[in-house]
């Protein structure tokens, strides 16, 4: 059966050109976490604190970072459209940082137990762009 439905359209949220700026140039933890603090709407500082707490064998802090990187990004991207599903596309370097969060929060969720949050993250995900999950894993 075919769906009648127009599938919705792709949301890309904007650049925010002094974050990528000053996230570019942070040379340290401290450093990223000072763009985090300065943009805390800005999801890629969050993911960039959240990969290096997985890497760092922290995944109650990765936890904690993407969380606020995945909510912080839900929240831009409603205010650019999105109703809650829909393509977030991988390929608009603006999106990755929401990307990278959820493929954080779900890497982070498996590593603290929370098996069925690890799946509904990888799912939404993949939902969000397959490009996305498969650059991610």
């Amino acid at each position: 059966m075919q769906n009648l439905l127009p599938e919705p359209p792709a949301t890309f949220l904007p650049a925010d050109v002094e974050a990528d700026k000053a996230l570019a140039e942070a040379g340290s933890l401290a450093a990223i976490k000072a763009v985090a603090a300065d943009h805390p709407a800005y999801s890629a500082a969050w993911a960039a604190l959240a990969a290096d707490a997985l890497a760092a064998g922290e995944p109650v802090t990765a936890y904690a970072y993407a969380r606020t990187g995945y909510h912080r990004g839900l929240d831009a991207l409603r205010r650019n459209g999105w109703k809650g599903h829909g393509p977030i596309p991988w390929s608009h370097v603006p999106n990755q940082g929401f990307l990278r969060c959820l493929h954080s929060l779900s890497q982070a969720a498996a590593e603290i137990g929370e098996a069925d949050e690890a799946a509904r993250c990888a799912q939404f995900l993949r939902d969000s762009d397959p490009a996305a999950a498969d650059a991610l894993s």
